[in-house]
């Protein structure tokens, strides 16, 4: 069966290695854009994950002319009406360092009695026409009042997960894996993944045929 190359829409490294372990008993070739020198990039103006996630995917396979699969995630903080939400990773600034946007947050939530708070993930997986598969979790916590931990990224440091008695940043990555919600949210992705590259192949087929009609009219004209 022909290999499918997909691309994962992030120059995080630690991301892309995640998803080709996940998906390495499967016929596709992952590979993520850093693979492909400089590009664009998308313009994440989306209101909600799934806006931010969906055209983060479909630019990346409209530019490569490959599948893509882009994921979007934050911290939704209850007390903060939801915030830091989609700006969860410039809550501090443009530029901001994690170390900015975890101390933001910590002071933002100080003297804050409620401390519930939920990472949420949305996969997208879409084709340069215009089709996508859509793939959502959410993982339950609590906000600390300091940093613990030194692995992970993002808001790890502040997260507490309960049932685990630790922070993101205090698990080792396959403790992570197992209750974060990218985990979820990809494990989601590669049970349904024979369907997956079922409904690749049928776009990719399509491509190719709109393409060459595409050719052929053109070459009518």
């Amino acid at each position: 069966m022909e290999t499918i190359t997909l691309v994962i829409a992030t120059r995080n490294r630690a991301k892309s290695s995640e998803i080709r372990a996940l998906l390495k008993d499967f016929p596709v070739e992952i590979k993520d854009v850093s693979d492909f020198g400089p590009l664009p990039e998308p313009v994440e103006d989306g209101r909600t994950f799934e806006e931010n996630a969906y055209k983060k995917a479909l630019f990346t396979a409209r530019v490569l002319g490959l599948p893509a699969l882009a994921d979007d995630s934050g911290l939704e903080v209850e007390a903060l009406g939801g915030q830091p939400g989609v700006q969860s990773a410039r809550y501090a600034g443009e530029k901001a360092t994690d170390a900015e946007n975890n101390l933001k947050l910590l002071q933002a939530m100080e003297g804050v009695a409620n401390r519930k708070a939920r990472f949420v993930c949305v996969l997208s997986l879409a084709v340069s026409t215009g089709p996508a598969l859509t793939y959502e979790a959410a993982c339950e916590g609590e906000i600390t009042t300091e940093p613990r931990g030194t692995r992970g990224f993002g808001y790890d440091p502040v997260f507490y997960y309960p049932p685990m008695g630790k922070t993101f940043a205090e698990m080792d990555p396959e403790e992570k894996a197992a209750v974060s919600h990218r985990g979820r949210a990809l494990r989601e992705f590669r049970e349904e993944f024979d369907k997956v590259l079922v409904w690749l192949r049928q776009r990719l087929a399509e491509e190719k045929r709109l393409l060459s009609e595409g050719i052929c009219m053109h070459g009518h004209q």
